[in-house]
């Protein structure tokens, strides 16, 4: 995942504040938005899944998580730490896996019609989601550049 991550803060690097918060007419979300998801995601399908508290704050968690659209303009600082939050939660998820602490999962759905019933099993669909995700920003990067 640390390819797609890479992908991605290639893919906006160069936006301004506004392309990054700009919601373009048909839309219901915005780049940062969908950067700031691909995080929260990671979070509630590893951790949340298995019982435990991620290490990415709950507020910034609930601000990104399915269902949410963005309602303010994101600051610079809040551009930074997603940004610093792509590879961290990433590492941090490698340093707990290997730590061993990913002991229970709850079996859940995707929307995609598939089953997930492990870590192992949610590790390998996110690189599906974050391509989905990548392919909005893609779009949406079209629209605001």
């Amino acid at each position: 995942m640390v390819y797609l991550r890479t992908y991605v803060l290639r893919l906006i690097n160069d936006l301004s504040l506004k392309e990054l918060s700009t919601i373009p007419q048909g839309f219901n979300n915005n780049i940062v938005w969908n950067v700031g998801h691909l995080i929260a995601t990671d979070q509630r399908v590893w951790y949340m899944r298995s019982g435990l508290t991620p290490p990415v704050e709950p507020n910034f968690i609930a601000r990104y998580q399915k269902g949410t659209k963005p309602t303010v303009f994101v600051e610079e600082a809040e551009v930074i730490q997603i940004k610093q939050l792509l590879f961290f939660s990433l590492e941090q998820f490698e340093a707990d896996l290997n730590s061993h602490l990913f002991a229970d999962y709850e079996t859940w759905a995707t929307p995609y019609g598939n089953t997930i019933h492990t870590i192992e099993e949610a590790t390998n669909f996110l690189p599906f989601h974050e391509g989905l995700h990548i392919g909005c920003i893609k779009s949406l990067k079209q629209l605001v550049s």
